[in-house]
Parts: structure tokens; sequence; C-alpha cells
């Protein structure tokens, strides 16, 4: 196997931003970078589109349907973390279409604090409500929201979720970012359905006092279905999305209350992971991997 290569992109001292397109990491022909310009955007636009609206049971709007793009207000405002796979010498190891030089393979929008509050809050406010949780821990703490993830099916390997998490972490230390954020789905709209996984989630992800907060009381499903001594907590994790899955061996917890989401064909719940509550492999393991780069 190729090794994962660390890449240390260049950042303006005056904006803090990063430069545009700079990798963040490289494996083999994969390579995982912030877009750069608005085509960049439009591509992760068409593979939300592509896995969210024809794969799953997302129902598009009338637009949707003509762009071929899931795109929403806050795709302006918010970086896309895109990994995409290049074109190799010769293209024996490629799987690219006929012509084409590189593809979005995955993606993930990422919104920081300072940007949500110039526009119009953060999107999982319209689902939770977010501005307790955010008043509480005050203006030194910085919050980023994670969303609208999505990898092609034949590139959902270890490897390429690993490039999207070392994206996302390095996009975290550059701008030291406090807290993640954001809605992650179960796919189906019946919370009955969902009582085992949603009662799990409540039982097993519950946060501490400092970081409940809860979804909007109109919209609230309540998760507490089944009492926690009749869950099978191995049987039950097996069955959820590797997403989430992700999320809490990290050492996420889970926000009071899921929201479904109609349009979507999804039932939402809210992660909460402070950057100084991940679990301590999954941090050693991403410095074992800056060191390795520094190294090479």
């Amino acid at each position: 196997m190729l090794p994962v290569r660390r890449h240390y992109p260049s950042m303006n001292k005056r904006t803090g931003e990063v430069a545009a397109g700079t990798a963040f990491a490289s494996h083999g022909s994969m390579e995982v970078r912030l877009a750069r310009n608005l085509l960049d955007i439009r591509r992760a636009e068409h593979l939300r589109y592509k896995i969210f609206f024809e794969e799953m049971s997302a129902i598009p709007s009338r637009m949707a349907r003509l762009t071929q793009r899931d795109e929403d207000e806050f795709d302006k405002i918010c970086d896309h973390l895109m990994v995409l796979e290049h074109a190799t010498p010769g293209g024996q190891f490629s799987r690219l279409p006929w012509g084409r030089k590189s593809r979005v393979v995955g993606t993930y929008r990422l919104l920081r604090q300072d940007m949500a509050e110039e526009f119009s809050g953060f999107y999982s406010q319209n689902e939770f409500d977010l501005a307790p949780l955010i008043e509480r821990h005050g203006p030194k703490t910085k919050f980023l929201e994670v969303g609208r993830s999505c990898v092609m099916k034949e590139f959902r390997t270890k490897s390429i979720i690993e490039l999207l998490w070392q994206g996302i972490w390095s996009y975290v230390n550059l701008h030291k970012l406090d807290v993640m954020i954001g809605c992650a789905s179960l796919t189906g709209t019946d919370p009955d359905k969902l009582s085992e996984q949603l009662s799990f989630l409540h039982h097993f992800g519950k946060p501490p006092p400092q970081w409940q907060t809860s979804a909007h009381a109109h919209l609230r499903v309540d998760m507490n279905m089944i009492p926690k001594e009749k869950i099978n907590p191995r049987q039950v994790l097996r069955t959820l999305p590797p997403q989430i899955k992700g999320y809490l061996r990290a050492g996420a917890y889970i926000g009071d209350g899921a929201v479904v989401d109609h349009q979507f064909g999804t039932t939402d719940v809210l992660i909460i992971l402070p950057v100084a509550d991940i679990k301590a492999r999954y941090a050693n393991h991403y410095r074992h991997k800056d060191k390795l780069a520094k190294a090479n």
C-alpha cells in the first residue's frame, strides 16, 4: 500500500486563510485539498447530487434537476474539502473516464463560526438550537460546522475516508478551532423503525452538561424510545452508518432529540465533537503522520 503523505499548506499570516488549492495530504493518485475556485465547488455540488439524489432517496428541487447539483446559499460562504483522483502516467492505475485529468470522489463542507456569524448562522441551526451551546462557551471557543459529506461508492475505503479526516484535522489545526458540530443522518423518516439506533445514541452518546443542546421543540423527536438495559450496544453499533460510528469513536457526543428531514429522506442527529476530547489514538495517529511527512 502506498504511504499517505502529508503536505503543509501555506497560510496567509494576515487573513489566516489557507492558500487556494493547496493539498493537505495525498495517497497514490489521490489528494485532499480545499476547493480553489467556483468550478471546484460546482464539481463538489455535482458529486453531492449524484449521491444524495440519485443513489439515495433525497428529493431534488426543479432547479437541482436542471443543474444536476446539490447547492444552497451556504455553499458560497463555506470552504469545500475535496478528495480528488488524478490521472497517473500512462493511466494504468486510473479509473478516470477517458480524457479526464481528475475527478472529485469525496467532499465535506466546512463552515467556521466567524463566517457563519457574518452570514445567517450555521446550517444545522435550522434543526437544532445551537445558541445556548455557543453562548455557554463564550467568544474564545471557536466552532466549526462539518456537513454535506459524501464519497463516491467505489471509493468508500479506509484510505479515502482517512484522507478526508486528515483534511479536516489539518483545517482544524490551521484555524485553531475548538469544537466540531454538524448533522449526521440515519436513513429513513420513520423514527419508530430507527428506535434501536436512536435510543443507543441517546443513552451512550449523551454529553456532559457543558455540551448539551437540543433540537428545536417544534421539530424534536424523542430519542429515548427503548430503555438502556434492553439495548445490545455491540449489535446496534454495527447497524449505524460508518460516519456516525467514526464520530463516536473519535469521542463525539450526540445532542438531545432527532429531526426528520423529509427532503433528504433521513432522520438527523447533532454531532458535538470537542477537539480537546478527540480520542488520544486518533490525535496521536495524525501527529505520527505529521512527523513522518516532516522527515520526508
